[in-house]
Order: C-alpha cells, then sequence, then structure tokens
C-alpha cells in the first residue's frame, strides 16, 4: 500500500509494504479526490476540514 492509516483499522494487520505511515486526515491529490475534485494535485495533501465539514 502507498498509504497506511494505523489509527483507522477495525482488524490489526500486518502490512507488509507501507510507502507513508499518514495520520487521521482527509487525503487528496495523486488520485485520491474529495467530490471529484484536487486528485490531480501532483502531490499528496490534508484537506483543510473547513471544505468538507458543511
Amino acid at each position: 500500500s502507498l498509504l497506511t492509516k494505523p489509527s483507522r483499522r477495525r482488524v490489526d494487520i500486518n502490512v507488509k509494504y507501507c510507502g507513508f505511515e499518514v495520520p487521521d486526515e482527509f487525503l487528496v491529490g495523486y488520485g485520491l479526490d474529495y467530490s471529484e475534485k484536487y486528485r490531480n494535485l501532483p502531490f499528496i495533501g490534508i484537506l483543510k476540514e473547513e471544505i468538507y465539514i458543511n
């Protein structure tokens, strides 16, 4: 997996290959989107909460 969020796991699994361990935040970019936006960003970033909490 490119990214792993251990804090969101419901079952303890062993991830053999992981690029980055990330915080429990809403991530966008590099194929990850929110409402079909931000997926074309050339990086992965944390989406500001004010954008998705309305």
